[in-house]
C-alpha cells in the first residue's frame, strides 16, 4: 500500500508532504513528497492531511467480561479505531475481575477475533480488586499482562501496595494506581465545591486523590518500581510527581482530556453525563494538569474510555455511574481547543498521543519511522463537525460534550498495515 501526499511532521515539529509505503505489517519507505511515488496494490491519496503514528491510550474500560451491556471488546475496538487509536490498555474491573490468567487469555482471544486495534490487558493488584490478597503477578505477567492495577478503587493499605510494589519491581513490571482515600470519599459523587454546595451534594475533596499519590511515590521511592499514576486531577497531585520526579523516583503519570477541558463550575445541572471519577476540579486544577502536561510531569494523554446504558446514566447525579466514553472525540477536543487556537504545538498534542505512551510502558510502536509497525491515523483537521452521541460506534452515549463543533477528526485507521476505521466505508 502507499498513501500518498501526506502531511507529516518531521523531527523539528514542520510539516511535510511525504508517500508512506506499506509493506507486511511494516512502514517500508517514507518518500519525500517531490518523488514519484511508483505503483502498489492500493494506493490511497491522503490529499494532504496530516499522517501520524497511531494514538496508544493506556486507560480503557472495554467491561467485558460481564458488563457487555455496556460494551464489548469489539465495540470498544471499534470505536477505539474510529477515534485514531491503534493500541489500548483494558483496565481489569471486570466482572468476573482479570485477576487470573484465564480472564487474561480471555481478553487477548476476544481482541483476537475482533480483528480491530491492539489490546493490551492489565490484571488486578489484589484478587476481585477487593484489596485483601494479592493476586499471582507471576502467572498474570506470563498471560501476557502488561501491569498491574486496582482501577476504580484505591488500594487502601499501604502495606498492600508496597508488597505489590515490591513483587512488580522484581518482575520489572509497573503498577498503576487509581488514587483515591476512600475515607474522604464516601457518598461524593462531584467534586468539593461550589456546585456541590449548590444542589446540596456530598463533595469529593482535592486531598482525596493527593494522599493516595504521596503515599505511593514514598513506597516507590522505596521499592524501585515503575509506578503510573492515573487520570491526574488535582494540582496537589501534578506537584507531588514533579517533585518526586526532579528527586530521581521513577514515576509516570497521565490525564484525561475532560480534566484538561473542564472545570466543576462548568457543569450546567444535575446531569450524569457530567459524572467521572475523578470528579471535574477547580479551574486552578485544570489549568495546573496543562501546565503539567506541558512540562512533561504528566507524560501521557489518556481518555479513560468509560461506557455506561443510558438507563444508569439516567438515574442521575447521587446514583448514576461515575465516566465518560472517550476515544472518538479525544484528538478533535484537544486539537480543536489547544492547537487550533495556537496554545500548543501540534507536535506536543501528537507526541502525548503516540511516542509518549509507547515509552513510558515500552512499546514498539508510536512512531512514524521505516521498520515501525504500519499503526497509522490519518487526520482531516480542516473537517468540522459537531459531536453527536447517536453516530458513537461505542455502545456508550454518556459525554458532557454533545454539540460541540470540533474540528480535527480521524478518517482512516490502520493497524500492522490492515485498514481498520476509513469514515467513507
Amino acid at each position: 500500500m502507499i498513501i500518498k501526499n501526506a502531511s507529516v511532521l518531521n523531527q523539528e515539529g514542520v510539516l511535510e508532504r511525504k508517500h508512506i509505503v506499506l509493506q507486511n505489517g511494516v512502514i517500508s519507505a517514507i518518500l519525500d513528497g517531490a518523488e514519484a511515488a511508483g505503483e502498489a496494490a492500493d494506493t490511497i491519496e491522503a490529499e494532504g492531511k496530516l499522517l501520524i503514528p497511531g494514538l496508544i491510550d493506556m486507560h480503557v474500560h472495554l467491561r467485558e467480561p460481564g458488563f457487555e451491556h455496556k460494551e464489548t471488546i469489539e465495540t470498544g475496538s471499534r470505536s477505539a479505531a474510529k477515534g485514531g487509536f491503534t493500541t489500548i490498555a483494558c483496565m481489569p474491573n471486570t466482572r468476573p475481575v482479570t485477576d487470573s490468567p484465564e480472564i487474561v487469555q480471555f481478553v487477548k482471544d476476544k481482541a483476537r477475533e475482533a480483528g480491530l486495534v491492539k489490546v493490551l490487558p492489565y490484571a488486578a493488584i489484589t484478587k476481585n480488586e477487593l484489596g485483601r490478597e494479592l493476586t499471582d503477578f507471576d502467572a498474570l505477567k506470563e498471560a501476557g499482562a502488561i501491569g498491574f492495577t486496582d482501577d476504580g478503587v484505591g488500594v487502601q493499605s499501604a502495606q498492600m501496595m508496597k508488597d505489590a510494589m515490591k513483587l512488580a519491581a522484581k518482575l520489572d513490571m509497573p503498577v498503576i494506581a487509581h488514587c483515591e482515600d476512600n475515607s474522604l470519599v464516601e457518598g461524593g459523587c462531584v467534586a468539593e465545591g461550589r456546585f456541590a454546595e449548590k444542589h446540596g451534594l456530598i463533595g469529593i475533596p482535592n486531598e482525596s486523590e493527593a494522599i493516595h499519590v504521596g503515599r505511593d511515590i514514598l513506597l516507590a521511592e522505596a521499592t524501585g518500581v515503575h509506578y503510573h499514576v492515573c487520570h491526574v486531577s488535582t494540582e496537589q497531585s501534578v506537584r507531588l510527581i514533579r517533585q518526586a520526579k526532579q528527586i530521581g523516583i521513577k514515576v509516570t503519570a497521565e490525564v484525561c482530556p475532560h480534566h484538561l477541558l473542564l472545570a466543576e463550575e462548568d457543569i450546567p445541572g444535575l446531569d450524569a453525563n457530567w459524572k467521572m471519577n475523578p470528579p471535574l476540579r477547580s479551574r486552578r486544577d485544570v489549568e495546573a494538569c496543562i501546565e503539567g502536561l506541558l512540562d512533561g510531569t504528566l507524560d501521557m494523554i489518556v481518555t479513560d474510555h468509560a461506557p455506561h446504558s443510558e438507563e444508569e446514566k439516567a438515574k442521575g447525579m447521587q446514583l448514576a455511574p461515575f465516566g465518560i466514553v472517550g476515544f472518538e472525540t479525544a484528538f478533535p477536543l484537544l486539537y480543536t481547543a489547544f492547537v487550533a487556537t495556537g496554545k500548543w504545538d501540534l507536535s506536543l498534542l501528537v507526541q502525548r498521543m503516540t511516542a509518549d505512551p509507547a515509552r513510558v510502558f515500552r512499546l514498539n510502536t508510536g512512531t512514524l519511522a521505516v521498520g515501525a509497525p504500519a499503526d497509522l491515523t490519518l487526520i482531516d483537521l480542516e473537517q468540522e463537525k459537531e459531536v453527536d452521541p447517536g453516530a458513537f460506534a461505542t455502545k456508550g452515549r454518556n459525554t458532557p460534550f454533545t454539540g460541540w463543533k470540533l474540528k480535527g477528526w480521524p478518517v482512516m485507521t490502520w493497524v500492522d498495515g490492515q485498514t481498520v476505521w476509513n469514515e467513507n466505508n
